[in-house]
């Protein structure tokens, strides 16, 4: 396990280190391209980190759309942007980290001061520049990760964007459940949970060293029905609904059962 673990990470490294400069000069150049590259290169991760991941529901057509999920790990990152080509909103303490950082850059990440208000407005303009621009968002509504049980209350204050039109209509706005069901053939229940959820104060390469020794797993994305700021009669409503439904997919994928099948109750105003 040792040694394949040391393999996956040269393999990793040296193919990062390959794609960074391609990457800087599709965002010098403005290539449509600098959209796609971090999907194929997460998609080849996805595939080197031996994680199978399985999609449920359909991703909104809607260009651009506001996706928002439940947050588990670092490992979110490559399952969401293997499913779909978007950018994500993460804290602005990840722009500072050694290497990890300037990959966040270059999948030009929207960096955000979760724990200043007085900043919501400023990040809100940011968000809506990259949506008008017609680039797809990934939301971690909570504002931390969890322990991959549960899921934190989701922060209305993220939810602004979809307050005003984007491109001359009103944004929309999709829930996505996420949850790690397999690891090494077998459910994974509360009892391996720790090889998946980073929580706490626990550093990132230790998590990600234990990790790669593990062994091949599976991811479950299930994406909900998409709405619109017109269903709900504020951002908090909007924020409550999603909660809601991403807890449900949750749940599913953790007991076990089929995700998708439930009878999802339609947008309410709230």
């Amino acid at each position: 396990m040792t040694l394949r673990a040391i393999a996956t990470l040269t393999v990793f490294t040296v193919w990062t280190l390959l794609l960074i400069p391609l990457q800087v000069l599709l965002i010098r150049t403005r290539s449509p391209l600098r959209r796609s590259l971090p999907h194929f290169y997460h998609r080849s991760l996805a595939w080197l980190l031996r994680v199978k991941i399985r999609r449920v529901g359909v991703p909104s057509a809607a260009a651009p759309t506001l996706f928002v999920c439940n947050h588990i790990s670092w490992l979110d990152i490559v399952v969401l942007s293997a499913a779909l080509p978007a950018s994500f909103i993460a804290k602005h303490e990840v722009n500072d980290w050694p290497f990890f950082g300037l990959l966040a850059r270059l999948q030009r990440t929207v960096f955000v001061e979760r724990n200043n208000p007085r900043r919501t407005a400023e990040h809100r303009d940011e968000m809506r520049e990259r949506l008008e621009s017609g680039d797809n968002l990934i939301l971690f509504p909570e504002g931390t990760s969890s322990d991959g049980l549960r899921i934190h209350n989701f922060k209305s204050a993220f939810f602004a964007a979809a307050e005003q039109p984007v491109r001359g209509r009103l944004l929309t706005v999709q829930p996505v459940s996420l949850g790690y069901s397999r690891l090494n053939h077998m459910p994974v229940g509360r009892r391996w949970m720790r090889f998946f959820a980073w929580v706490g104060d626990e550093d990132l390469l230790p998590h990600l060293w234990r990790f790669l020794k593990a062994g091949p797993s599976e991811a479950v994305v299930e994406f909900h029905q998409p709405v619109t700021m017109d269903a709900f009669a504020s951002r908090k409503g909007m924020a409550a609904w999603c909660h809601q439904r991403v807890l449900e997919g949750l749940s599913d994928i953790n007991a076990g059962r089929p995700p998708g099948r439930r009878s999802l109750p339609p947008a309410v105003a709230g």
